[in-house]
């Protein structure tokens, strides 16, 4: 404490014990209480330092339970006894909190604000919960709302959007219409790649699948759907490196887009594990793909998303086939009562009777979602703030859109 704040902290407690004692010797309570509440020195000083509030008025309190002198001396020796703690109290100031219970003076001092701002530098979401809760005024629904939150926060996994399976039955294909030379090649490479994989799987639209095929196929496009989003945050997350610049929150969009096709694939090799050639198929395709995609990124970052819109409206239209042969009597139609994984009940928080099938149309709304995103990134400056913050859920019915009353750069 300064000299100067501890001067005036001497003549705000010497203030307030004239007041109390004269009103004392009079024998008024009220008019005690008045006195200290009328005292603008302890105004001052609650203002400026919180160190001797606490034990002046555990004096004051002393005073006028055992009355006169005594209740001076008690201050005096309350003051006393409480002076170690001074040291701890001003280092719960430098914190911007205070950890004994708030007199009249000292509760407008100790605000939320105050709490809140100095809690920003803690990184853990569960501990941001607690701090915003533990000190709402309603201790009953800070409660609630800390457990809710905290429950929530039992993953190590990035943001990823878990969805009412009723609200995202109804999700189906859209299509953007290619405007720009980049749209046009863009959807041109989705097509060409879709064509020759369906050629070499014996894949078309009309054709039912076993669980196995149909496994087989998930599988190897979600290895190859995990690798633009990883792509796409490395390069902007060494941009930002080299030209000493902020990213506006692009990166972290990118990398829980790479790590929720990553949980898709995982969710799929629990139902099956392929063998050493599909193996070998993987790695060179990953090989290929990965570098293919790095370089374009390099030279057109607008295009590469725009692929990755067009490319995730082609595996909702996947999707929605393997829905349809699951919910008619083909040899799919076993997922409508197959249990899910486990490992996907958790990581989408679904019932514990979910089916395979429920997991089938959460993944078609991971796949909406994740056109929507790249879509209107595509569209967006390289520079433009991300508007898809962390926590964003909502998928429009026409996804290929950007969100409601965002206006991309280029679309202006």
């Amino acid at each position: 404490m300064r000299g100067g704040a501890r001067s005036a902290a001497l003549r705000a407690y010497h203030a307030v014990m004239r007041g109390a004692s004269s009103a004392s010797a009079s024998g008024d309570v009220g008019a005690v209480m008045r006195a200290i509440d009328g005292s603008s020195h302890a105004r001052a000083y609650a203002t400026h330092t919180r160190v001797g509030v606490g034990s002046g008025f555990h004096g004051v309190r002393s005073f006028i339970r055992g009355g006169g002198g005594a209740g001076v001396d008690g201050a005096r020796a309350s003051t006393a006894a409480r002076a170690p703690a001074r040291v701890r109290e001003e280092r719960d100031e430098e914190r911007g909190g205070v950890q004994f219970p708030l007199s009249r003076l000292q509760r407008p001092y100790v605000t939320k604000t105050t709490m809140n701002e100095k809690n920003t530098v803690k990184s853990s979401s569960a501990s941001s919960a607690y701090s915003a809760a533990a000190y709402d005024d309603n201790s009953d629904s800070a409660t609630a709302n800390l457990q809710a939150k905290l429950a929530k926060k039992d993953t190590y996994m990035l943001f990823h959007p878990q969805y009412d399976l009723r609200q995202v039955e109804n999700v189906k294909p859209a299509h953007r219409t290619p405007i720009h030379v980049r749209d046009y090649l863009a959807y041109g490479a989705v097509q060409l790649a879709r064509w020759g994989f369906d050629k070499i799987t014996g894949y078309t639209p009309n054709k039912r699948l076993t669980t196995d095929g149909w496994l087989l196929r998930f599988i190897f496009l979600e290895t190859v759907a995990g690798v633009p989003g990883m792509v796409g945050a490395m390069l902007r997350h060494m941009m930002s490196l080299r030209t000493l610049k902020r990213d506006h929150g692009w990166i972290h969009t990118l990398l829980e887009e790479a790590e929720n096709e990553r949980m898709h694939l995982l969710t799929f090799l629990k139902l099956r594990e392929p063998g050493l050639m599909f193996r070998l198929a993987v790695l060179g395709a990953q090989g290929v793909f990965f570098n293919a995609f790095f370089m374009a990124y390099i030279v057109s970052p607008r295009t590469c998303h725009r692929f990755v819109g067009y490319l995730e409206e082609e595996a909702v239209r996947t999707y929605t086939h393997a829905l349809h042969d699951i919910d008619s009597d083909g040899p799919a139609s076993e997922w409508a009562r197959t249990p899910a994984p486990m490992l996907a009940i958790k990581y989408w928080r679904m019932p514990e009777d979910a089916t395979v099938r429920d997991v089938v149309v959460a993944v078609r709304a991971d796949e909406a979602s994740h056109s929507h995103v790249n879509h209107t990134l595509s569209s967006m400056g390289i520079r433009q703030t991300n508007p898809f913050h962390v926590g964003h859920t909502e998928l429009p019915e026409n996804f290929v859109e950007p969100p409601a009353g965002f206006v991309p750069e280029h679309c202006r």
